[in-house]
């Protein structure tokens, strides 16, 4: 079991804290809150790193031309994607006005 690690400590203007401290939930504390926000904005970080880096693979990929697509075939694919998701759409819009 590790130890428990400090942050440092932030300044913010009176306004900020008060603004902070009035969307707290109940129970919940502005030390939470703080730990809850770093934590969420760290995972979102690193899923942005990842995504830059997938297309970043997916463009030196293009850029030598593996698994391009011609025009045709890429429209080809999008139109059976549009039709697919019309398809669902029109079901799901079914399923709600049954009785």
């Amino acid at each position: 079991m590790s130890r428990s690690a400090t942050l440092p400590p932030i300044r913010v203007t009176p306004e900020t804290k008060a603004g902070l401290e009035a969307v707290l939930r109940d129970g919940e504390t502005l030390t939470q809150f703080i730990e809850q926000a770093v934590c969420r904005e760290a995972e979102f970080r690193a899923e942005q790193a990842a995504a830059a880096a997938r297309a970043r693979k997916a463009l030196r990929a293009a850029d030598k031309g593996v698994g391009r697509l011609s025009e045709q075939d890429f429209l080809a694919g999008m139109q059976r994607r549009a039709e697919a998701a019309q398809r669902r759409i029109r079901a799901a819009v079914a399923a709600k006005t049954r009785p």
